[in-house]
């Protein structure tokens, strides 16, 4: 019997997955098991930013190949009872002793691979210090579901199977990798069972630690924790690697680390104030971005027209030529960040973008205050734009107002693992670069310039929106776009997110060999037909990729409505991403 027609109209779906409402919390992951992590905390009482350390360190298990356990975890979180909001600078430094004349000798261009592209590991340091500040549960309850996973196993998901099996030659070079990614000499297949015994007996000896000193209060028993990996065995261990295969890093570096709290850096744009992580990454684009836009004025644009992403690409083009030249650890580098973010810079950004035709190639950088860049980028030109495949996500926000958001990474196939720990320790010095001057250039004691960048959107003093994304340089880009299509779109939020995009990859790659494809873009194959001839007329290179790609992102967000309270989630078909809401 053929359906009405307003029946049609009323059971016709608007993405593949609806969006998923809560009253008491809402939480957007990479993978499903680590939202299912997440949720098991809040439903045993615990606030957003026990859940969100919980999840993420269970993503650190769940997708081990582009996620360290000893990694990076850029955190940004908003306490409702004290009113903070900070930023929890979660990127290790390169150690005292790294001799830059050494990574030339053997790099050459570019750091190269093994333990000298190691920096200073900074996740198991970021999440604890989340949990002493604004959590309320142990270590031992935010790690279980994370010692669960590796001591019990999970079944290989499609994308790991992939990536195990791509960087298979990678992975055994090193036998300590080897043993836990090819197991029997092979890469695993998509539901085989995956099982990390040394992770989760280092996890195990930071809980055993943590309840040893548990007798002398909570905070204690973080700090044995904390201390049990940076001072303790785990550090003897990796200081002893390090001496062995001729690596930098030293027990007194890893003792000496702590994670930096910092006040995050921000943008308004159409009501909402728009946090990032500070310019030792790249959040500082996005917010550029946004500025830009606003100067530009999409108002009457329509969604996913040729004009649109025109202005989109653009902005980011010019974003990310700033980035090129000026961004790098502030620490080291006198980054002009007050003029990057000022409205009346974006004005004349603006101006600079002429509508009806791309800049061909990466354009040059700003300047800011009346600032001389101290780079600008001379990269040689590649045929193809290699896409990051490293780094998840992780966002919650609870009842009580409260919000984590947070983007973990650090790839396994460039770096060993440290043998009896089952722990690849940060692979970020990849980030960094070794040509004299640049402002990522690789120093003692300095970091990388970070892809990773989670966002906080506030609205009216609370939380409205954390979201992120995985994808390297196109992280930025896929989160503006989710955002637009949310806000000035009005999109319910999960079709926000699998809505069609395209990114620029007109700029020197983040990654190793920070080459370029010049006016390249990428864009996704549901794009309008029409939208893709319009943006070659306009002179962009336009390469097309597959419906749904995984280098396109894989945006997870949780959204607040301002009206009702309700909690909004939703999560990217591009990966496994999953949301749950209660």
């Amino acid at each position: 019997m053929e359906l009405k027609p307003s029946y049609k109209r009323r059971v016709s779906a608007t993405s593949y997955r609806p969006t998923l409402f809560g009253r008491q919390f809402g939480i957007a992951t990479g993978h499903y098991l680590a939202s299912l992590a997440a949720s098991r905390i809040l439903d045993a009482g615990g606030n957003a930013i026990d859940a969100g350390v919980a999840a993420s360190m269970a993503l650190a298990v769940l997708q081990p190949d582009i996620v360290s356990f000893a990694g990076v975890a850029p955190t940004l979180i908003y306490h409702a009872k004290s009113d903070q909001l900070v930023s929890l600078a979660g990127l290790g430094w390169w150690p005292a002793a790294t001799d830059v004349h050494r990574l030339r000798a053997v790099g050459g261009k570019c750091v190269p691979e093994g333990v000298l592209r190691q920096v200073l590991p900074a996740a198991p340091a970021t999440h604890i210090e989340a949990l002493k500040r604004f959590g309320t549960i142990s270590f031992a309850k935010a790690a279980q579901p994370a010692l669960e996973l590796a001591r019990d196993g999970f079944a290989v998901f499609p994308l790991l199977a992939a990536s195990l099996s791509g960087d298979a030659a990678s992975y055994a070079r090193w036998p300590s990798s080897a043993a836990i990614f090819l197991p029997g000499g092979t890469a695993p297949q998509v539901g085989d069972r995956f099982v990390q015994c040394d992770l989760a007996r280092s996890i195990a000896g930071m809980i055993d630690a943590e309840q040893a000193a548990a007798r002398r209060g909570r905070s204690a028993g973080l700090q044995a924790a904390h201390d049990y990996f940076y001072k303790g065995p785990i550090a003897r261990q990796i200081a002893s690697f390090h001496a062995q295969e001729g690596g930098f890093m030293t027990a007194d570096d890893l003792s000496r680390f702590e994670v930096p709290v910092e006040a995050p850096i921000s943008t308004t744009f159409g009501g909402y104030q728009i946090h990032m992580g500070d310019v030792w990454c790249q959040g500082v684009s996005l917010l550029q971005a946004f500025n830009i836009l606003e100067q530009a004025q999409i108002g009457p644009m329509a969604h996913n027209s040729a004009e649109y992403l025109h202005l989109v690409l653009e902005s980011f083009n010019l974003a990310f030529a700033d980035r090129e030249a000026y961004v790098g650890d502030p620490r080291f580098v006198k980054v002009p960040t007050t003029g990057l973010l000022s409205k009346a810079y974006a004005r004349g950004q603006a101006s600079r973008i002429e509508r009806s035709r791309a800049f061909g190639r990466m354009p040059l950088p700003g300047r800011p205050d009346a600032t001389v860049a101290p780079w600008i980028a001379d990269s040689a030109p590649v045929r193809e734009a290699a896409p990051a495949r490293d780094t998840i996500y992780c966002a919650v926000m609870d009842a009580e107002g409260n919000a984590y958001s947070a983007t973990l990474s650090d790839t396994s196939h460039d770096v060993p693992v440290i043998p009896g720990t089952g722990l690849v320790i940060s692979s970020r010095g990849s980030q960094s670069r070794l040509d004299p001057g640049h402002p990522a250039e690789v120093q003692p004691g300095k970091r990388p310039r970070l892809t990773p960048a989670p966002a906080l959107a506030m609205s009216e003093g609370r939380p409205f929106m954390a979201f992120g994304t995985p994808g390297g340089d196109v992280q930025m880009q896929a989160m503006l776009q989710v955002f637009l299509n949310a806000t000035h779109f009005g999109m319910p939020l999960q079709r926000a997110i699998e809505e069609p995009r395209a990114w620029s990859v007109n700029f020197p790659s983040s990654f190793v060999p920070h080459a370029y494809v010049p006016g390249g873009v990428c864009a996704e194959g549901n794009l309008p037909a029409e939208t893709l001839a319009r943006l070659r007329d306009m002179g962009h290179s336009v390469d097309v990729w597959p419906v749904l790609p995984p280098p396109g992102g894989g945006v997870c967000a949780v959204m607040r409505d301002a009206q009702t309270g309700m909690l909004q989630a939703g999560a990217d078909p591009r990966r496994e991403c999953y949301a749950l809401a209660w």
